[in-house]
């Protein structure tokens, strides 16, 4: 896995801290450029959409589709899958004193989530990517 630190990596989209700062409000750098997690049932994409995508707030890259999203009743919008492979890294963390799996937004390295496996959610890949809404921006 790759082990880029938080905004420290090579991606395509990249800013300066003070930059982010600009670009981001407060929660939304704390959560993006800081690795933070929302307080949970807080976000306004908890809830199943109908249809869309969900991008990048820091960047605009397309992440998930609202076909990929599912109820997990966790208090944070989860998904089972990327939308394309390619639009996240999954980065190993062992913070907190456990392991998970960190999703980052592959093109502006911005803190997502985590990925969980074997839960047991009946979707196809039995995955849950667990991703603050503050993160996303929804698209119809």
């Amino acid at each position: 896995m790759n082990d880029k630190p938080l905004g420290g990596g090579t991606y395509p989209v990249a800013f300066t801290p003070e930059q982010w700062r600009a670009r981001l409000d407060p929660a939304e750098y704390h959560v993006l450029r800081e690795g933070g997690t929302e307080r949970p049932f807080t976000g306004e994409y908890e809830e199943v959409r109908p249809a869309g995508t969900y991008e990048c707030r820091a960047c605009g890259a397309a992440l998930f589709t609202a076909t990929e999203q599912f109820d997990a009743h966790c208090g944070w919008p989860a998904f089972w899958a990327p939308a394309d492979s390619d639009a996240v890294e999954l980065i190993e963390d062992d913070s907190l004193g456990m392991r998970r799996i960190e999703v980052r937004c592959a093109r502006c390295g911005s803190h997502l989530g985590h990925v969980f496996e074997g839960e047991g959610f009946p979707t196809p890949t039995d995955q849950r990517y667990c991703i603050n809404s503050v993160s996303l921006r929804h698209t119809d």
